[in-house]
């Protein structure tokens, strides 16, 4: 897992970092902990919903086996839930809050998955410290990239357990950088705070099509299928040959939401982040741009356009279509 938007070593004092460094290794000896049971068995009724709000219409999801990636799902806190204060991750943060790193931005998960769920199934997950590392001066502020471990099991008739799935979390835990190109009085330019994608092979062609004005959508050459986000291998027939098609750019808006709080560096608030359906038939995430909150709907028809952050980095948004 590398460390995108990493542009140097940061200036964090002597005395602060030994403290960190010291509690991030204490935490991370705890090992797997806080283990807790999901609330309710793998069942039939919350795969039908995740499979709807997805897209989602395998018929290998309506017959007693539940999708890899809804691993986290069965043990999610729900609206009222909190993580305890020994929880290694919810630790870690409060160890960064105390030492001025007050803003958290998510960068990344890994997840991996060692056999499909059944229905019936009760799921139980660990959390642990991977690492720490920093601190690292990054656009977005000085901080520490914090890696958490979540690995869900499954116990067996023997008495015995089965690892099923885990997965590593990243977030960034920072201070809010100031630009020092701005002038005084003035606000900070926006590219100084932007978090830049990760660009591999999978996603290249993306981002190169930003850059030119186009909105590409994977393809599979050997079924046809669209697919987004992009990745390796076909969800559909599990070919890695792969291309792309340029979108028509239209769509309407399949979900929203209005980010209100906290406060992010070089950004007035609110910030509209809606789930697009495009015309294509896939989804995409973007910001909605030049629309007041009060006047988001779903189904509201719009089209893309492209923020230009430099030479190398263009940023798809989406307006209210004329």
């Amino acid at each position: 897992m590398s460390d995108g938007g990493v542009v140097s070593t940061g200036s964090t004092t002597g005395g602060s970092h030994e403290r960190i460094m010291a509690e991030a290794e204490r935490i991370r000896s705890l090992g797997e902990a806080v283990e807790r049971e999901a609330r309710d068995p793998v069942n039939q009724p919350t795969i039908n919903n995740w499979l709807e709000a997805m897209g989602n219409d395998n018929p290998r999801f309506r017959a007693g086996e539940a999708p890899p990636s809804m691993a986290q799902v069965w043990t999610m806190y729900g609206l009222g839930g909190r993580p305890p204060a020994e929880d290694p991750l919810h630790a870690m943060m409060g160890v960064l809050t105390d030492e001025g790193f007050t803003a958290v931005l998510g960068t990344n998960c890994e997840q991996s998955y060692d056999r499909y769920l059944r229905v019936g199934e009760q799921v139980r997950v660990t959390t642990a410290l991977d690492s720490v590392v920093g601190p690292k001066q990054t656009a977005m502020g000085e901080g520490y990239f914090v890696t958490s471990r979540n690995t869900w099991y499954v116990d067996l008739p023997d008495g015995g357990s089965e690892r099923v799935a885990s997965m590593l979390f990243r977030v960034l835990k920072f201070r809010p950088g100031v630009s020092t190109s701005s002038t005084a009085g003035s606000e900070p330019a926006e590219e100084q705070f932007v978090l830049r994608p990760m660009k591999n092979r999978d996603t290249e062609f993306f981002w190169e099509g930003t850059s030119t004005g186009e909105l590409r959508i994977q393809s599979c050459h050997a079924c046809g299928s669209l697919r987004f986000p992009p990745g390796p291998a076909c969800p559909d027939c599990g070919a890695l040959d792969r291309g792309y098609v340029v979108a028509s750019g239209r769509g309407t808006v399949f979900s929203y939401v209005v980010h209100r709080h906290p406060p992010v560096p070089g950004r007035e608030l609110p910030i509209l982040i809606g789930l697009i359906d495009l015309e294509e038939g896939v989804r995409m995430v973007g910001e909605l741009v030049g629309i007041e909150a009060e006047e988001i709907e779903i189904g509201m028809p719009v089209s893309v356009d492209f923020r230009r952050i430099d030479d190398d980095l263009a940023l798809p948004v989406w307006r209210r279509a004329q």
